[in-house]
C-alpha cells in the first residue's frame, strides 16, 4: 500500500516533513520507490510517461545520493558537484535495477553511486587542492612567463617574473609549486635527474587485501539491514570466534536455532552479492 501523501496516478511526490522520524521517512521512500518501479516496468522506454516515472524515481532517491556524498565531505570539493556526480550513479542504478530479484533498491544502488563518486575523484580532481588565491596568481605567473620568454628568447628567472608582477619572489615560487598539482607525473618517469628510479620502482608491494575493499564495504552496508539478533550472531561467530554451541549458551537458544539463523543470514548476503554492480 503506497505511503500517505503519495499519488501514484499522477506521480506526485512531496518533500518529507522534517518532523517525521527518519525511519518513517525511509519506509515511505522505499514504498514509493517500489510503486514507481512497478509502473516503470510496464512503460515503453523513450515515452513521455516513462520519462516522468523515471524522473520521480530519481527525485525520491536523492537522499540516498546525499548520504553517500556526505562520506566525501573531507575532500574539500563543492558538495553540489559531488551530489551531481552521485546522481549519475543513481540514474545508472535505476536503469539497471530489476525489482524481481528480491533486493531493496538502496542496497543495489549504493555501490553504484559510491563507485561513480570515487571515479570522479580519481579522474577529475587535482591531486592537491590549490587555494583560490594561488590559483588566480598562478594564471598571472603563467602569462608573465610566456611574455618574458617571448621578449628575452629564454625562460625568465623567478626574480624577473616577480618584478614583472610586482610581487615577492616567494609568492612566485609558491605559484610554481602549486601549478605542479595540475599535472600528473607518470609513475615510470625518472625523478630529479637521470639514473634515479621512477615512482613506480619505489612503490611498496600490492596488498592482496585491496581486492576485497569494495566487497567488505558492501557487506558492511548489508549487515546493518539484518535483524538485530542475526547481526549479533554473525559478530559472535566471526568476530568473537565463538562456536555455535557457545553462541546458543550466550543467547539462551538452541544450537539448531543458531544454525538456522546463520543459514538465513548467509542466504540474504549471497543473494545481494550476486547483483552486478
Amino acid at each position: 500500500m503506497p505511503p500517505q501523501n503519495v499519488q501514484t496516478d499522477d506521480i506526485q511526490t512531496e518533500t518529507p516533513d522534517p518532523a517525521t522520524p527518519t525511519r518513517t521517512r525511509g519506509a515511505d521512500t522505499r514504498a514509493l520507490t517500489h510503486v514507481l518501479f512497478g509502473r516503470l516496468k510496464g512503460l515503453e522506454p523513450g515515452t513521455a510517461e516513462h520519462g516522468r516515472v523515471r524522473a520521480a524515481l530519481i527525485e525520491a532517491n536523492l537522499p540516498l545520493v546525499r548520504y553517500a556524498a556526505a562520506r566525501f565531505r573531507s575532500r574539500n570539493e563543492p558538495m553540489e558537484d559531488v551530489v551531481q556526480v552521485g546522481t549519475i550513479g543513481l540514474i545508472n542504478a535505476i536503469d539497471r535495477f530489476d525489482p524481481e530479484r528480491g533486493v531493496q533498491f538502496p542496497t543495489f544502488a549504493m555501490p553504484t553511486v559510491v563507485g561513480e563518486i570515487k571515479r570522479y575523484f580519481r579522474d577529475n580532481v587535482r591531486t592537491v587542492h590549490v587555494p583560490r588565491r594561488l590559483h588566480e596568481l598562478w594564471v598571472q605567473v603563467t602569462g608573465a612567463t610566456e611574455d618574458l620568454t617571448t621578449a628575452h628568447g629564454r625562460s625568465p628567472t623567478t626574480g624577473e617574473i616577480a618584478e614583472r608582477l610586482k610581487i615577492p619572489e616567494e609568492e612566485v615560487l609558491a605559484c610554481i609549486e602549486a601549478g605542479r598539482s595540475y599535472h600528473a607525473t607518470s609513475l615510470e618517469a625518472a625523478q630529479e635527474g637521470d639514473g634515479l628510479p621512477g615512482l613506480l620502482d619505489r612503490l611498496g608491494y600490492e596488498d592482496p587485501a585491496l581486492a576485497g575493499v569494495e566487497h567488505r564495504d558492501l557487506v558492511r552496508h548489508l549487515l546493518v539491514q539484518l535483524p538485530e539478533r542475526e547481526q549479533r550472531i554473525l559478530l559472535l561467530r566471526y568476530y568473537s570466534n565463538l562456536t555455535q554451541s557457545q553462541i546458543s549458551a550466550e543467547l539462551g537458544v538452541s544450537q539448531m536455532h543458531v544454525s538456522r539463523l546463520l543459514a538465513r543470514s548467509f542466504a540474504r548476503l549471497r543473494s545481494a552479492n550476486r547483483i552486478e554492480v
